[in-house]
């Protein structure tokens, strides 16, 4: 059997992915690399749910904590750092294991920055469905008609990749190469073996846990987090400020709310990104 030669662990906010990360980590001899949008800001451990002080400390964890509240990150930056963390990671001999759940980076990771045009959900479901119904071989030749080059080049069950390059050319004209060939930014190889994890809890359990998880935020101090955010009286445009429970926090701190007010809002705003997050990876991650 094929050795992974990176590991992506994905799915919803609260379904476990930090802790599969690190035991994975213990167990393939890994450095944990965050591919979250949320987790990147300094200053803001305990409401981005960062793995704790002593996690960290069980082995390498990379990419947390990289980028100041007051700039704003992107996906063109975090691939940036991750291509970086990905090369340290290889060169200390330590398997790569990114984790997080934005599904832009993973994205961006396994597809490159390219600016390919937002695929309409009615193309990517029909492309899915004539995968499912032709099977991986028909479905490659029926690509290869048009697109030669993406059904030589895209590994074996690759049924992503494969179905990403016939969704793009049915909804834009052109080819993947086409449009790759403007983007000179780093994206895995397609002779990678990608080991991916994708947690998707029962939805009842997954919200129970969203709710559990913002009390125990509160318990260990995210209102005096989002205290000393607030004295820095940053634009309320910038990505930090939209991290879940910043606003509601804010709101109580102002006086505006009771705190089981805010708790109780930023609860049911961490339900419905869960939520999102969900139908995000089932549709992408399908298999």
């Amino acid at each position: 059997m094929l050795q992974a030669s990176i590991i992506l662990i994905g799915g919803p906010t609260a379904s476990g992915k930090s802790a599969l990360a690190l035991r994975l980590a213990r167990e393939r001899n890994g450095n944990v690399i965050n591919a979250d949008a949320m987790q990147v800001y300094a200053g803001l451990p305990i409401l981005t749910a960062q793995p704790s002080v002593e996690d960290k400390a069980k082995a390498p964890h990379l990419l947390y904590e990289v980028t100041d509240p007051a700039e704003a990150s992107s996906a063109g930056k975090w691939l940036s750092l991750a291509q970086a963390a990905i090369a340290q990671s290889r060169a200390e001999g330590r398997m790569p294991i990114l984790v997080g759940g934005t599904g832009l980076y993973f994205e961006a990771l396994l597809g490159g920055l390219a600016d390919i045009p937002e695929i309409p959900e009615s193309v990517r479901t029909e492309a899915i469905r004539l995968y499912e119904t032709m099977g991986e071989e028909a479905f490659r030749e029926a690509l290869s008609a048009r697109d030669s080059e993406s059904a030589h080049r895209i590994a074996r069950n690759d049924r992503q990749r494969l179905v990403r390059a016939y969704e793009v050319l049915a909804h834009t004209g052109k080819t993947l190469g086409e449009w790759h060939a403007k983007d000179s930014g780093f994206r895995l190889q397609d002779s990678e073996i990608v080991e991916r994890h994708l947690l998707l809890p029962d939805r009842e359990e997954l919200y129970a846990s969203c709710d559990r998880r913002f009390e125990q935020m509160i318990e260990r101090g995210a209102v005096e987090e989002v205290k000393r955010l607030m004295e820095r009286k940053l634009s309320p445009a910038l990505p930090a400020m939209k991290i879940l429970g910043v606003r509601e926090l804010a709101s109580y701190l102002r006086g505006e709310v009771s705190i089981d007010e805010a708790v109780a809002k930023a609860q049911q705003m961490t339900r419905n990104y869960a939520k999102r997050q969900m139908t995000w990876f089932r549709n992408r991650w399908r298999e």
